[in-house]
């Protein structure tokens, strides 16, 4: 084969992205021009904790990685995109085979585990593999949006019609809002039930394209809230495999000390391994935490232990008709004992008239937040507690 030449191979149709990633700046090069000779575009990082930075943020359709690398190593950079919801296939390096490192190899999903010095051929042939997966991934994304085409296309449009909607947060002894929640609302009429828009998102893989979206109109919301409250902002448990959540530079980070995260899909919650650290990582840039639907049905004291909230919202079926219920109220007042003593702000939500708001006073629940006090709507309403 001249060797001047770009050699056939899988992806010729396509000139896929590759990130190049090794310590070994001489080898680098030369990987760069044998993938470049193939056909492909390369981007180069020379250290693990960079091409991870990288592969979360570039859309890169196959990562070629040494394992031995000074500080992260491949593997561990590896294991670390796959923990954030980064499913590029990854093509894994060594000079020092051995049975542990390939085996780390395909328990983290790598798609190919090449031995130094690498063959020119293997490797195309092997990103060539990698970029068709990446291909196949997006055509069936696209082709699971066409099945309905007017959904698709709907879905579109309400994304950039997005707008908030603020609900107030009541203090009884403030007398007025301590906070507002910010409620995701499009004027895309088949989108106009958030409820949809979340589903379809969902289903077709658009959660973090949705959030990002939600973050950055909360973002210009906090900016302009009133002086002295703060900002409930809704994250779905896909969103603490964002990236960009935990970015000091993203737009609501500017804010983080107004905002308070509410976090909702708890029963998602238990998959994440490193929930803990992750809670960590957000106080860290100043975010409070907040829980939802306490009482609800999935259990909620394990949400507080594994999340450690600043906040807990106790669920609207224990707060609904709460006056006539004697075992409602018992439960309820041992829920804010239960989070006076450990520090949590309970916020009761659901509250809709006189007798649930005194039920709610008399068992010494402070923060209350429900159609009694207020509907969301685009502008923050003072209101009187």
């Amino acid at each position: 084969m001249d060797s001047t030449s770009p050699p056939s191979h899988e992806t010729s149709d396509k000139r896929a992205d590759v990130l190049l990633v090794d310590d070994d700046v001489q080898l680098l090069r030369a990987l760069e021009r044998t993938l470049t000779q193939g056909g492909f575009t390369v981007a180069r990082a020379s250290d693990g904790q960079a091409a991870a930075r990288e592969a979360m943020t570039g859309g890169y359709d196959v990562i070629v990685s040494d394992i031995h690398m000074p500080g992260v190593s491949g593997t561990e950079m590896l294991d670390m995109i796959r923990s954030y919801g980064c499913q590029t296939p990854v093509v894994l390096m060594t000079g020092s085979p051995s049975l542990e490192t390939a085996r780390d190899a395909i328990e983290l999903g790598a798609l190919h585990y090449l031995t130094k010095p690498i063959d020119r051929d293997l490797l195309l042939r092997a990103v060539g593999r990698a970029s068709a997966r990446t291909r196949e991934l997006r055509r069936t994304r696209i082709e699971s949006a066409a099945t309905d085409p007017g959904q698709a296309a709907g879905f579109e449009r309400a994304l950039g019609s997005l707008w908030m909607a603020f609900q107030p947060i009541v203090s009884l002894r403030a007398k007025g809002p301590i906070a507002y929640e910010a409620l995701v609302r499009s004027h895309e009429p088949g989108f106009a039930n958030p409820a949809t828009l979340l589903a379809f998102a969902e289903k077709h893989g658009r959660i973090h394209e949705l959030s990002r979206g939600i973050r950055e109109l909360c973002a210009d919301a906090a900016a302009n809230i009133p002086k002295g409250t703060l900002l409930f902002v809704n994250v779905h448990a896909q969103d603490l495999y964002d990236p960009d959540l935990f970015s000091a530079g993203s737009p609501l980070s500017s804010y983080a000390s107004r905002v308070v995260l509410e976090i909702t899909e708890r029963s998602a919650i238990d998959e994440i391994s490193d929930v803990g650290d992750r809670m960590r990582r957000l106080r860290d840039l100043g975010f409070a935490v907040a829980i939802d639907d306490l009482g609800a049905g999935y259990a909620g004291l394990s949400s507080i232990a594994m999340l450690e909230p600043d906040y807990v919202k106790l669920d609207m079926s224990l707060t609904r008709d709460l006056a006539a219920s004697p075992l409602r109220k018992r439960l309820v007042a041992s829920m804010v004992d239960a989070c006076r003593d450990v520090g949590i702000r309970l916020v009761a939500e659901g509250v809709e008239n006189e007798r649930e708001l005194f039920a709610l006073r008399e068992l010494g629940c402070d923060l209350l937040q429900g159609y009694h006090f207020g509907r969301p709507v685009p502008e923050f309403v003072k209101v009187a507690a």
